[in-house]
């Protein structure tokens, strides 16, 4: 399954109900379950971004599906990195001329 790595950033109102994170997380890790793919790991950070997850899913339509839903829920800002093991870059770079 494709992976990525998502940063976030929270909103104001991410924020303002900071209390409920670890509820939001657990909240978006069985929606990503529930897609069919698999959360691998959840953290909390210091600096620029206040959040990363590393996420397996099934397909790039089901990524999108739920950065579109998490944003539109008003808490966070995503940035979303496809991430590639090294069984994929050996793959990848095969196909190179």
């Amino acid at each position: 399954m494709p992976a990525y790595v998502v940063l976030y950033r929270w909103t104001d109102q991410g924020v303002k109900n900071v209390k409920d994170t670890v509820l939001r997380a657990r909240e978006f890790i069985a929606a990503v379950e529930k897609a069919g793919g698999k959360v691998t790991s959840v953290y909390w950070t210091q600096g620029r971004y206040d959040l990363v997850a590393i996420s397996e899913l099934p397909n790039e339509d089901t990524a999108m599906i739920l950065s579109l839903s998490l944003s539109k829920l008003g808490n966070v800002r995503t940035e979303t990195l496809r991430a590639f093991n090294p069984e994929d870059m050996e793959r990848i770079l095969k196909k190179m001329p």
